[in-house]
């Protein structure tokens, strides 16, 4: 989606694990004022510099969490590897990062922030049989947050990119008449990945004749799975697309087009996705500056927030707040 610019601002925002800002940009065209944000990727930093704003802090949060300022709402999109079908699913027993929850649990407990937004992967929903989802909604409902959950995917939202995400949701008591939050309807999807593919590509995309068969293969012992290209809604982008997985895992097309401006016998008119491409699967704005090397940049989108499905999200949070926020006499 393309830059929205609120004629106004209200409600100061702090974001952790920011990365390059999806979530920040939705929040900012929703009127949010996003203050302050964080995260221990130099090369994100970089990229949120040059295109959400200089308020970005790189560092650990453990090491940065006292320099934070007062804020009226956290958004975080911590890290998702620990509870993802794809990592190691250690969650909490993750030591580097499935704990970072606690760190967020320190940090509104100390500023009394009124509204927390989480996101995480669909998983974290059932991982360890539920028992940490549980853990979490009881830390913030033990620190008087009333607590929802919603499962957004990205392909209901404006963007052709099947991607669950949960997101979770607490409102301080103390600060608001709590009624259910309405979460934003799904919208019909009127864009395929085909209309969003660049227009031209660089040979460099492309397969290689040698690279192709185990890109295509169904895989091998346990790991068979039919290979599919072409997709109108794409696969989940992930942060290890510069890897080029299996094609029943990522993405990849056919593009007879720019493949015949070349002819390298060397090459298959099938290719890959390009950053570029990636960069309108998750909601960027097309005046994005890629000021990173292709593999940061697909390890970028491929850990972003969809600006649209936090623009949703965002616009449904600043209505409730001004409904039902308690005023103070």
């Amino acid at each position: 989606m393309e830059r929205i610019e609120p004629k106004k601002f209200k409600y100061n925002v702090v974001s952790l694990f920011a990365g390059v800002g999806g979530f920040d940009l939705g929040f900012h065209y929703a009127g949010f004022n996003i203050i302050w944000a964080n995260d221990f990727d130099k090369y994100a930093v970089q990229t949120y510099k040059e295109n959400v704003g200089k308020n970005i802090v790189l560092g650990d949060i453990r090491d940065e969490k006292d320099n934070i300022p007062s804020h009226d709402v956290l958004i975080a999109g911590f890290p998702c590897q620990p509870f993802s079908t794809l990592g190691n699913l250690q969650g909490f027993q993750d030591e580097e990062r499935g704990t970072l929850f606690f760190e967020i649990e320190e940090i509104i407990k100390k500023h009394k922030t009124k509204v927390v937004v989480l996101e995480n992967v669909k998983n974290i929903i059932n991982h360890d049989k539920g028992k940490t989802f549980a853990k979490m909604i009881h830390k913030l409902e033990s620190l008087g947050y009333s607590v929802y959950h919603h499962v957004f995917n990205s392909a209901d939202y404006g963007v052709p990119q099947r991607r669950n995400r949960a997101f979770i949701i607490g409102f301080l008591g103390e600060s608001f008449n709590i009624v259910d939050p309405v979460f934003p309807p799904k919208q019909k999807l009127k864009v395929t990945t085909q209309d969003l593919l660049d227009k031209e590509v660089d040979i460099k995309y492309f397969l290689t004749k040698k690279i192709t068969p185990t890109i295509m293969g169904t895989g091998t012992k346990n790991y068979v799975v039919k290979p599919t290209i072409d997709q109108p809604i794409s696969k989940t982008l992930t942060a290890t697309m510069a890897k080029m997985h299996r094609a029943s895992q990522d993405n990849y097309i056919t593009d007879e087009k720019n493949f015949n401006r070349f002819k390298d016998p060397n090459k298959n008119p099938i290719r890959r996705l390009t950053p570029n491409e990636c960069r309108k699967l998750q909601g960027f704005p097309s005046n994005w500056n890629q000021v990173v090397s292709d593999s940061q940049a697909y390890k970028q989108f491929g850990n972003a927030v969809t600006v649209n499905v936090s623009y949703a999200v965002a616009k449904m949070l600043f209505d409730y707040m001004e409904k039902n926020l308690k005023t103070i006499d």
